[in-house]
Formats: C-alpha cells, sequence, structure tokens
C-alpha cells in the first residue's frame, strides 16, 4: 500500500507556465489545492474581474 501523505493547503498560491496553459493552484481551507488551467485570455479575464473587486476594497 501506498503512503499516505497529509494533505494539506499550506504554501503559496502559485502560477507556472506548462506548455501554452498557465496552472494555477490555490490552497484551500480544510487541506488541499484547487488547481485551475488557463489560457492566456482566461487569465486575462480572471485578472480583469480581480482588479475590478479589489480596487473597489482599496478605495
Amino acid at each position: 500500500m501506498a503512503a499516505m501523505k497529509p494533505r494539506t493547503g499550506d504554501g503559496p498560491m502559485e502560477v507556472t507556465k506548462e506548455g501554452r496553459s498557465l496552472i494555477l493552484r490555490v490552497p484551500i481551507d480544510g487541506g488541499g489545492r484547487l488547481v485551475l488551467e488557463l489560457n492566456a485570455e482566461e487569465a486575462g479575464n480572471l485578472k480583469d474581474c480581480l482588479l475590478g473587486v479589489t480596487s473597489d476594497v482599496a478605495s
């Protein structure tokens, strides 16, 4: 039987480039990571959405 490793959400949010895709790994509560595969257009749309929301908070 393979060794069981604990699933933790510890660690930073990270983005890596793999081929044409961007891989976004986000730690989540309760352990584990949310992993998203995005293309450049989707990443730009996500950036615009996040900037729109965070600019409201910063004001």
